[in-house]
């Protein structure tokens, strides 16, 4: 469903993604690992246009999409949504208005109905009670969860998380794996989520991409990273200090 091929991507003199190449089919949950400053995040960012490759090529449901203009990239959007880490929810309005609005300005349905619609999507993330409060009351997985719900009233057939449990405690980022694992079992969504969190990664993904140095170090399912005897996967995994890997910025 979503492929990357040789996608490169610097900053300036700082060179970041150097020949990713990853497969990502349809209806799993692709988590992408590393550590921090590896690009996972950059890597993701490109889907939905906010960043542009130097150098590779990007495909959407087999379609060809890093070269496509900012007016055509409308409809990649639509069907790829994304969450981003901070919820970026509206202060100034209440969740279920939060949630009601892309129904409105991207699917043109009524006030009203964008609100009844609202309240059935917090109620799938179990945010229904908190419909009425404003972001700035909840805490930072509440938030998260109304994101969540905000990003599917596009019913999108893919959906990109970045780092959706950091900074929670353990309670609050287990229930937002859950979350993930159900959008996909329920509805059959792709997701790619980017995780350093081994109890996330370990618990919910299908297949897990381990970026290192630029690249795509190492792809398979979670048994395939438990038992690799590559020492800078057991490194990662371990969360040792020392070993063979190179960490940016140490």
């Amino acid at each position: 469903m979503i492929e990357f091929r040789d996608v490169h991507k610097a900053f300036g003199p700082k060179k970041v993604l150097r020949g990713i190449d990853l497969e990502v089919q349809r209806g799993e949950i692709m988590y992408i690992i590393g550590t921090s400053g590896v690009g996972k995040s950059v890597t993701i960012k490109h889907l939905v246009g906010l960043l542009r490759v130097d150098r590779g090529e990007l495909y959407f449901d087999g379609k060809r999409i890093d070269d496509l203009s900012e007016k055509q990239f409308y409809g990649v959007r639509k069907r790829l949504g994304m969450v981003f880490q901070n919820a970026t929810l509206f202060d100034s309005m209440t969740l279920r208005e939060n949630v009601a609005l892309p129904l409105r300005k991207h699917r043109g349905m009524r006030q009203n109905k964008a609100l009844e619609a609202a309240t059935e999507y917090l109620e799938m993330v179990s945010m229904l009670d908190f419909a009425d409060r404003f972001p700035g009351a909840l805490s930072d997985g509440m938030r998260k969860r109304a994101a969540i719900a905000r990003t599917l009233t596009m019913k999108p057939d893919a959906v990109l998380f970045d780092e959706p449990t950091t900074g929670l405690d353990p309670v609050s980022a287990r229930r937002i794996d859950r979350l993930i694992r159900q959008l996909s079992e329920d509805s059959g969504t792709t997701a790619i989520v980017v995780s350093h969190d081994l109890p996330s990664i370990f618990s919910v993904a299908d297949r897990i991409a381990f970026i290192y140095q630029g690249r795509v170090h190492k792809v398979g399912s979670r048994d395939d990273f438990r038992h690799s005897e590559d020492p800078i996967v057991q490194q990662f995994i371990s969360g040792k200090s020392q070993g063979p890997m190179e960490t940016p910025g140490f």
